[in-house]
């Protein structure tokens, strides 16, 4: 597939390919005419590279990363930073619970408060 087709089912920029290729993430054939193309595998690889970007990964640790999704093998040193950062991610999602539940705190009491009831009803 071709890079625009490939941005689209993956919902990524163009830009975003280029930039991936260019931090060795993301690899394409080339045609005679210079044009990028790629495999259907692809399309799963950058969603996986997007989740792993909005988890706060940098493209650094994306690189040590990506290959061992591939080959299944993991040194003992990248089992260590995949648990720190997995772990990182697992506080993160409990903070961003601890924060949702104290909206749905106040939306439920600003809801309460509109409806004409007080904090105690």
């Amino acid at each position: 597939m071709r890079i625009g087709e490939l941005a689209s089912q993956a919902g990524v920029s163009v830009r975003a390919l280029r930039y991936y290729e260019e931090q060795r993430l993301l690899e394409s054939e080339r045609t005679p005419s210079g044009q990028r193309v790629y495999d259907r595998s692809a399309v799963e690889r950058v969603r996986f590279i997007q989740q792993l970007y909005a988890a706060g990964l940098s493209s650094k640790a994306v690189l040590e990363i990506l290959p061992c999704v591939h080959t299944g093998h993991v040194t003992p040193e990248l089992m260590a930073r995949l648990t720190t950062e997995r772990d990182r991610i697992a506080h993160q999602i409990a903070e961003l619970s601890a924060t949702r539940d104290r909206l749905d705190g106040i939306i439920s009491t600003t809801i309460a408060y509109r409806d004409g009831q007080t904090c105690a009803s």
